[in-house]
């Protein structure tokens, strides 16, 4: 069996949330949703779980974080510097709010954050592979 990650997120809303992941990309896996839940495929080994508030609380009695808070900034790779800034804005456009934090552009990496409609921190990044070892330890360039 392939290694594979799945993360779990308590959203308020599950339609809203399955529209503003699969507007970023994400595709639905349809043999594993129902009311209350649903998977959103970003790749054969990476997934996220949507779960409504209520189905989340039979997993655990830990209390959900206000969407102003941020215990983790999940990160994904996209192809290209348009790609990241295509998943921004697609963010934006459909609930999100996009550049959460300053926008990192390192020359051959570059990324931009953003959350979901629930608050969860969410980025998008494109490193250049050709660029070579130590090629982003120096932003300005010298």
């Amino acid at each position: 069996m392939s290694k594979t990650i799945t993360i779990s997120l308590p959203v308020t809303n599950l339609d809203t949330s399955k529209a503003f992941y699969s507007a970023i990309g994400f595709e639905p896996n349809p043999n594993i949703s129902d009311p209350t839940a649903a998977m959103m495929v970003w790749s054969e080994n990476i997934s996220v779980m949507l779960l409504t508030h209520d189905r989340w609380r039979t997993f655990t009695t830990r209390p959900i974080p206000p969407n102003t808070s941020s215990e983790v900034a999940l990160n994904i790779s996209c192809e290209s510097r348009e790609d990241v800034d295509a998943m921004a804005e697609s963010a934006s456009r459909n609930g999100g709010t996009t550049d959460i934090n300053p926008v990192e552009d390192h020359g051959p990496m570059y990324g931009r954050d953003f959350c979901d409609p629930d608050g969860h921190v969410w980025g998008a990044m494109w490193m250049d592979a050709d660029a070579g070892p130590g090629a982003c330890n120096n932003s300005s360039g010298t």
